[in-house]
Parts: structure tokens; sequence; C-alpha cells
């Protein structure tokens, strides 16, 4: 039995069409401040519930499962409520805006022995796990460089709604588009100790505006450099998104996934091939992390909480740091 906290974009487009289709899941409530959306939705959906207060939810919803998908300055509260109502909580990224706050929500999993989990999706790419799956075999070496990144075009401020407002959000571009791709690199590159942060961000116009595009550039002790950039502005064709890796023997990188290893002195392309889904990569990452989550909450896999966050939350807070006062910050 899941209930769903948050009634906005992310709740309809990327968790609701997947938990229709999941096998031995209900969606039994759904709770959003905004009392008259909720209903709309759940009698849209076929959902039996619709709260304005995540603790009536909590009360009435006799839930198993709840996903958090508020804006961000809510999820620490929402992940700790529903953890200590005895819940299994997949909370949207990112846990908390704070490394303090996460370190909150990790202890409420941990106290009250709930599965918690955070939903970057794009780990769970077919064209990721594959990347994945050459490096943890070798066979592209030592890692030495990761370069990532994430351009959009958003041709209304407006559309923005809570992200243009850092009191909502945390932040702007880097933190909506960044964070996901800093998880992203990090996690496929071992998630070594990050030691010292440089980054630029640009502003939109106007007092108090977010950041709407900019750079970060990691070092890390025993791992790869990594460096990644983000755009609300972007002009082009259409949203890119790319992860490029590079090892002692080969690189790799997806949209669309390339892989080349050395052999024999010669480079080889050795992506692999096969039938192409007809699901869109958005939507069945979404599924894969469902599925692992579920099975996760059911005890049928064994999975460590997600501690790693408090370091990227920590590489978030020295990004804005570092472009604030204009140096390098040191972890």
């Amino acid at each position: 039995r899941v209930g769903i906290v948050g009634a906005g974009a992310i709740a309809q487009v990327a968790h609701m069409p997947v938990l229709r289709k999941l096998k031995g899941v209900e969606v039994v409530a759904i709770c959003d401040a905004d009392g008259a959306k909720a209903r709309a939705l759940a009698g849209r959906s076929g959902i039996g519930a619709a709260f304005t207060d995540i603790e009536e939810l909590l009360e009435f919803g006799k839930v198993d499962v709840v996903v958090v998908c508020t804006p961000n300055h809510l999820h620490e509260a929402h992940a700790i409520s529903a953890l200590a109502a005895g819940a299994h909580v997949l909370v949207e990224r990112p846990i908390a805006l704070s490394a303090a706050g996460v370190s909150r929500v990790l202890k409420a999993a941990e106290r009250y022995r709930r599965t918690l989990h955070v939903a970057m999706n794009h780990r769970f790419r077919n064209d990721v796990q594959a990347v994945r799956g050459f490096l943890a075999g070798g066979e592209l070496g030592t890692l030495s460089a990761i370069r990532a990144g994430w351009h959009v075009f958003r041709a209304a401020r407006q559309q923005l709604g809570w992200r243009s407002r850092k009191a909502e959000s945390g932040g702007g571009a880097m933190m909506d588009l960044g964070l996901p791709m800093l998880d992203l690199a990090l996690w496929i590159g071992g998630n070594s100790a990050v030691e010292r942060v440089t980054a630029r961000l640009d502003h939109a116009k106007g007092s108090g505006a977010v950041c709407d595009a900019g750079a970060a550039y990691l070092q890390c002790a025993d791992g790869p450099d990594i460096f990644v950039e983000v755009s609300w502005r972007h002009v082009g064709a259409g949203e890119h998104t790319w992860l490029d890796v590079r090892g002692a023997k080969g690189s790799a990188s997806i949209s669309p996934l390339r892989v080349f290893k050395e052999l024999h002195g010669t480079p080889v392309d050795v992506t692999p091939t096969g039938a192409a889904s007809r699901e869109n990569a958005f939507t069945a990452s979404y599924r894969s992390e469902w599925a692992y989550f579920l099975a996760a909450v059911r005890g049928e896999v064994t999975v460590e909480p997600p501690e790693d966050q408090v370091q990227l939350v920590r590489v978030l807070e020295a990004i804005y740091r570092s472009a604030d006062e204009r140096r390098e910050v040191k972890l």
C-alpha cells in the first residue's frame, strides 16, 4: 500500500505511471497542500483517499510505503514523519537541503528500522548499468576522469515554480540538474572522497535569483577528477544529458551508449548491442528503481543505507560556497 506525498509533475509523470503497472502494489492515498489538486488527481487515477496534510495520510491511509514528491525544502521533514510512522520511504532527490539534514533522515531510518531510498533514477538507466559493468570488470582500467552534464531549455521562468526560489529549492540549476549528475559521477567512480571543489555559477537577472547555469570541478583523494556542467538556458536541438568516463584501458559514454577498449594497440568499439526497448529511458529507469526499492522493502535484496548522500550534499554546499567566494574550497 503506497501513499504519495506531493501531487506535482514528478509524481504524475514519473512515479504514478510506473506504480500502476507494478504487481502487488496499490496506490491508496495521495496528499498535497492543494486539496483540489489532490482530489482531482485521486479521482482521475482511482486513488481511494486524498489528504491535505501528511500526518492525516499517515494516520488514516494505512500505508506501507510513502514516496515523497514535495518541494526540496520539505523532503527532510516529510521523510522523517513517514519513517516515524512505520513506513518505508522513497524520497525524491535531495534527501535534505543540508548534509546535517541528510544525516538526520538516515538516523531516523536506522532508529525506526525502515528502508530509505533516494530517487536517483539515472543510476538505473540501461546505458549507465552497461558502463558500470565494464568498470566493475576492470575492462576500462583505472578511471582518471569523468565528465557529466545536463542542459535543458526553459523559455519561461514561471515554469520553474518553486525551483526558482532558493528557500524552497536550495539552489537553482546546479541543485536541480547538477545534483543527480554529480551523484551519478561519484557513484560510477566508486564514491571516492572529494578533497577540493572549484565552481562558477551564472545567475539570472533579478534580486535573489538562483543560478541558471554553471560548472564545477571536483578533485578526489583516490579516484577520478570530475567535471559537471549544467544549464537551464540551453539553446539547441533538444535536452542534452551526458556522462563520459576515461580510463587507462578505454572509455565510455551514454546518450548514446558507446564503449571503446584498447585491444592489441588499437581502439576497438565494444559497445553492447541488443534489441531496443519500446519503453523510453526515463520511464524504464523509474520502473527499475521501484523494482529495486520494493525488493529491498520485501527483504529480497540487502541494501546499504544511502550514506553517500551526506558527501553529495556536502559537495553541493562546497560548490555554492566556491562560487560565492570565487575560490577553491577544501572539504
